[in-house]
């Protein structure tokens, strides 16, 4: 595959999980990946993060996104001068990154599974890095 992929997602609300699955099968084949390994898929964002869950129904993002607000409201007894302290909090609950089992370089997700961009600090234009290692090399 060569180098790093850097992918551009643009997001459209404040808090949103938003279906990266295609995007990053295109971008893997596009970049002539191949082989078995493994996936790494990472947001260099501080507000952001990447989840696998449920992609068949898309009740299942909103739902997380309901969960998660009554977990971390976005008012609280936060220092944070911004007023993004809740993005802060849900995104290290959730997670800046996924490992993701390849296969023929693509990934292998169960039936019901899709990577997710997790986005809450939005709307704004996310990066998201891939990197695929096979047969213990980066590539």
């Amino acid at each position: 595959m060569g180098a790093m992929i850097e992918l551009t997602v643009t997001t459209t609300a404040r808090e949103v999980l938003v279906d990266i699955t295609t995007l990053v099968i295109h971008a893997l084949r596009e970049a002539g990946a191949q082989g078995d390994g493994v996936l790494y898929v990472f947001s260099p964002h501080t507000t952001a993060g990447i989840t696998v869950n449920e992609g068949a129904d898309p009740s299942v993002a909103r739902d997380l996104v309901v969960a998660l607000n009554g977990l971390v409201p976005r008012s609280g007894d936060y220092r944070h001068a911004e007023g993004n302290s809740d993005a802060h909090v849900k995104t290290s609950l959730v997670g800046t990154s996924v490992a993701v089992p390849l296969a023929d370089g693509a990934p292998r997700l169960g039936t019901w599974q899709s990577i997710y961009l997790a986005e809450f600090d939005g709307p704004r234009r996310r990066i998201v890095w891939l990197q695929t290692i096979t047969d213990g090399v980066a590539q």
